[in-house]
């Protein structure tokens, strides 16, 4: 089967059964993303896919095969980090760094949503979310971190969209 995954054509022989998040780590040694919960509940697996974010647990490669798969390798490198990546680090916006790539593919994927107007549970404006610190909590709702860094992931994903931090 062949997959486009982030900007690389990739040729893989693998069961149908397959999920991304197993394509990414067993098949092709992209490790960033990690099994937390392997049920769709943690975010720990969060990957975008056609700029979305998806748990990657939960989707079988084989519907993928036409997608632009991007995971946390794909959006930056050691030298030139995404924005996001930088201000994790920059706000410590990690602790163990288990749930961090799949936060910042959620983060990315999330920010994508807010420019494109799409309102979230507790946006008081439909046309227009103001990324207050509640707006992002509950964007970012399904990504635990188990260590409590949400403080400083908020910060981080302040300050990449331009919010008061």
């Amino acid at each position: 089967m062949q997959f486009m995954i982030n900007g690389a054509s990739r040729e893989v022989d693998i069961d149908i059964r397959t999920t991304v998040l197993d394509l990414l780590r067993e098949h092709l040694g992209l490790t960033g993303s990690k099994k937390g919960c392997d049920h769709g509940q943690c975010g720990a697996c969060t990957v975008l896919i056609n700029g979305r974010r998806v748990n990657s647990c939960l989707a079988l490669a084989v519907m993928h095969q036409t997608d632009e798969i991007t995971t946390i390798e794909g959006l930056g490198v050691v030298g030139d980090l995404h924005p996001l990546q930088e201000a994790f680090v920059k706000h410590d916006g990690y602790q163990c760094g288990y749930c961090t790539p799949g936060q910042i593919c959620s983060a990315v994927g999330m920010l994508d949503e807010v420019a494109k107007g799409w309102p979230s549970y507790v946006s008081a404006d439909l046309g227009h979310a103001e990324l207050s610190e509640a707006e992002i909590s509950e964007r970012m709702s399904g990504n635990i971190c188990r260590c409590a860094a949400y403080p400083n992931i908020v910060d981080a994903i302040r300050e990449v969209a331009g919010a008061d931090v």
